[in-house]
């Protein structure tokens, strides 16, 4: 029998009476009937009637049935399972000489770990046979944290250790408010027995929960004042994690050996002139306006065509090597192939011959077009890399105002040469604003229709709903170990499979965007990431149950209640999370440091490419850290710590174990494996903070609709508070810390150019900075020459050239065009710049 109680039907809206039902649901009922259990103890739903009379019981109710924790223990199980075996996996493959480069890359790029394969017996070089080595599996563990930080530091970059702190700073937040959470608030919630005497079902997690607390109970008091000492606390981490970040950047910047970056800034938007070229006009505006400083310039190349040229001869040469090992290991018999498509078609010709007849023609190819990139001047972008003489030079440039247009003339710090992204450097700059519009708009349009994956994936977990869909297989779903299976570890894996593809199309946006460094790029793409799994992954997970089968419900409803009934949702997806930390936490935290894709990708190179042992180096691929997608991740167990810290705190010893698990794993993974494409010097930290500040807000705001709804409304006005408090902190932190992130200090700048002036005073830095900023397809092999035809021009030192532009009679720059220096500005700029 199902009862309705009537908890308060005390306030009127819309001439229509508000009432919220409290649903008892007996358990014969509940085993027999596909009913699900929304919310215990907290409102079901609201009800707009004239009077009581016309409540109407209705056939189905949304409703989600909570797990037990015997459920959660052998989900649990699982998951500790499964990472168990990763890690063994791990611990024997690891070991083995023939996967060494596999598993230790990182050490072989640097030249400091030589192959085993090379010495000892046959057998020996392939397995390895000291079974002592396999006792002590577990050994990489404490290994990956002897490294000190600052060595840490000089062996990876500065990136590769800040990010490491990200799962630091979630042990330093969290450990302490998981104990202080289980000392306080588990005990007043356990010791109610309000879920005992509603006839609710129920499990022992719903009992440690805000759930078990009574309508009006004075208890709710404790959860505001955790509220608060939660707040605080994680502010004041968040603030001493800033300062110290901070500090490190600095000093690294100051320590760090010469770098071209340093002394590069990037010119955008350089005004067209008819009478002066590209290369012309950026000469003559630094040699007038910054004449003591200013050193070279590499113009910017609009090289898309010849780029994807030399990409298509690559692959070409690759096959090449292909056929030509398969020869060499089989000289009887030439290879052939299918000149058709896709090798399936067409007539059969000697692969060798046909493989190098194309590279031929595709080296002419470049050579004509490398020669018409040159020498159009349609190709040469309003940009230059421009280099000066000191960092103070350099960094007085990037952060002022060049021009009295405050659109034309534009400088920032360059990126280092290798975080350049070519692709969009010839991306016109008026177009940056259009394509970011056009971005912002399929992001909307991704995020809102990726809702209806996420809402199948939900349903997964409901067992009652596979039941009612598919009744002939309700026998087999009632095995107690299939069913906790279904609800314990299928819907993690199911939309873990569904965020796969997201980080590529994310990326390929901000590609769009024209982002010219590739930290950029995945800064930008983390931003939407993060976006993404906010809405989709954490309110898609909790408003499914409700927003899409009760939609009708929430059209009515006005802004002010969308925290509500968000937060009333809360509780009772505890389950569903703790089963999601598990799955993508844990057991993928074991699948990252396993590398099977890598291992088996390597040894199939390994079979059909390697001959040399420089193609078994290009062989090896130890990737990145993966800053777009594992720092958005990490951000989503910040929200799900901070959001269930004061309603389930049983969530928290999950995330605690995974902060901790994940600092080790990939503590081992930068020191072994990952090769950074890049160093920004932690440029990505106020991402970091912004979004931790951001997850706390959301969870202040859930937790006072959550208590709006349990007639706990005399603390409604203490916990509006909190969420000023916490955006004021930010603004704090942002004015206080951020500029280290984006701006340089001129007194740092100064000192490392006098001590390097001290240092080394005969040291060539024309010649270290002359083709830093060439594009790769000019660089190396063949079309080294055509490297140094285009830094010849520079290789001299700036002189005064003379000007006669019709079109620009008031600019005091000469040019090489003019015969006669015609106003006395012209010879104030010749006593600064003749040298």
């Amino acid at each position: 029998m199902i009862l309705f109680d009537c908890i308060d039907a005390g306030h009127e809206k819309n001439d229509r009476k508000i009432v919220t039902l409290r649903v008892a649901v007996s358990k014969e009922v509940f085993d027999h009937e596909s009913f699900h259990l929304s919310a215990l103890q907290i409102p079901f739903s609201f009800m707009f009637i004239d009077s009581l009379d016309e409540i109407e019981i209705l056939e189905e109710f949304d409703i989600v049935q909570m797990a037990s924790l015997g459920d959660i223990g052998l989900a649990a199980a699982i998951n500790l399972l499964s990472a168990l075996t990763f890690l063994i996996a791990f611990a024997v493959l690891r070991i083995q000489p023939i996967n060494d480069r596999v598993y230790f890359p990182k050490w072989y790029l640097k030249g400091l770990r030589t192959s085993p394969l090379h010495s000892g017996a046959f057998v020996s070089k392939f397995v390895n046979l000291d079974f002592n080595s396999y006792i002590r599996f577990l050994n990489w563990m404490p290994a990956a944290l002897q490294m000190p930080e600052p060595e840490l530091i000089d062996h990876a970059g500065l990136d590769s250790a800040v990010y490491l702190r990200i799962y630091l700073l979630g042990l330093k937040i969290f450990v302490p408010i998981a104990l202080l959470a289980f000392s306080v608030m588990v005990p007043v919630n356990w010791t109610n027995d309000t879920l005992k005497r509603s006839n609710l079902v129920y499990s022992s997690i719903d009992k440690l929960s805000i759930s078990n607390i009574p309508l009006g109970s004075n208890r709710f008091w404790t959860h505001l004042v955790m509220a608060y000492a939660f707040t605080f606390w994680t502010c004041y981490i968040l603030k001493r994690e800033y300062q110290i970040i901070a500090t490190m950047r600095l000093h690294f910047l100051a320590s760090e050996r010469r770098r071209p970056d340093q002394f590069t800034v990037l010119v955008r938007n350089v005004p067209p002139d008819p009478d002066e070229s590209v290369s012309e006009l950026v000469e003559h505006f630094f040699l007038v306006n910054h004449p003591d400083h200013y050193l070279t310039h590499q113009v910017i190349y609009n090289a898309k065509k010849l780029s994807s040229l030399v990409a298509k001869k690559k692959k070409k040469q690759n096959w090449l090597d292909y056929y030509q090992l398969k020869y060499s290991r089989n000289q009887t018999e030439r290879p052939t192939k299918k000149t058709g498509f896709l090798g399936l078609c067409g007539n059969r010709v000697d692969a060798i011959d046909f493989y190098t007849d194309e590279i031929d023609k595709l080296s002419k190819e470049i050579e004509l077009e490398r020669e018409k990139v040159i020498k159009d001047p349609k190709s040469i972008m309003p940009a230059a890399f421009v280099s000066f003489r000191t960092r103070w030079g350099a960094a007085v440039c990037a952060q002022t105002q060049q021009s009295r247009n405050p659109t034309t003339w534009l400088t920032e710090w360059a990126p280092e040469p290798r975080d350049v992204y070519w692709n969009n450097m010839a991306i016109p700059y008026v177009s940056l604003t259009i394509r970011r519009l056009i971005v912002a708009v399929a992001f909307f349009f991704l995020t809102f229709f990726f809702m209806i994956p996420i809402a199948f994936v939900q349903s997964l977990a409901n067992i009652e709903g596979i039941e009612k869909a598919a009744p002939f297989l309700r026998a087999f779903i009632e095995i107690p170990f299939i069913k906790s299976f279904i609800q314990g570890f299928l819907p993690g894996i199911a939309l873990k499979i569904f965020l796969i593809f997201l980080p590529t199309i994310l990326m390929i946006m901000s590609k769009f965007e024209g982002f010219i460094s590739t930290s950029a790029l995945e800064r930008r793409s983390a931003t939407r990431y993060y976006i993404f799994q906010f809405i989709n992954v954490f309110l898609g997970s909790i408003i499914t149950g409700t927003a899409f089968q009760q939609l009708d419900k929430f059209i009515h409803q006005s802004a002010n209640e969308i925290p509500k009934t968000i937060g009333v949702s809360i509780p009772m997806k505890a389950t569903f999370f703790i089963t999601y930390i598990m799955v993508d936490g844990w057991a993928g935290c074991a699948g990252e440091i396993l590398r099977l894709k890598p291992l088996i990708f390597y040894h199939l190179k390994n079979t059909f490419l390697v001959k040399t042992e420089k193609d078994r180096e290009e062989a090896m691929d130890p990737g990145t850290i993966g800053f777009n997608t594992g720092e958005p991740q990490i951000q989503l167990y910040f929200l799900l710590g901070l959001v269930y810290a004061v309603v389930t705190p049983f969530l928290l010893p999950y995330i605690i174990v995974f902060f901790g698990f994940a600092y080790v794993v990939y503590r081992h993974q930068i020191i072994n494996v990952y090769n950074q494409e890049y160093e920004s010097a932690a440029a990505f930290w106020p991402d970091v903070h912004g979004r931790i500040i951001f997850a706390l807000v959301i969870s202040q705001l859930l937790l006072m609709g959550l208590l709006s709804t349990k007639e706990a409304s005399n603390s409604t006005p203490l916990l509006i508070t909190l969420p000023v408090l916490t955006i004021w902190f930010h603004r704090f932190c942002k004015g206080r810390y951020e500029p280290a992130f984006i701006r340089h200090p001129l007194q740092e700048a100064m000192m490392k150019d006098t001590l390097e002036r001290a240092r080394e005073p005969n040291f060539n830095l024309k010649e270290f900075l002359q083709s830093a900023y060439i594009h790769p397809v000019f660089k190396g092999g063949d079309e080294d020459s055509e490297s140094e035809a285009m830094s010849e021009e520079g290789e001299q030192e700036p002189v005064l050239v003379q000007t006669k532009r019709q079109s620009r009679k008031n600019t005091p720059a000469p040019s090489k065009h003019s015969s006669s220096l015609s106003s006395p500005l012209h010879e104030s700029a010749d006593k600064h710049l003749r040298p």
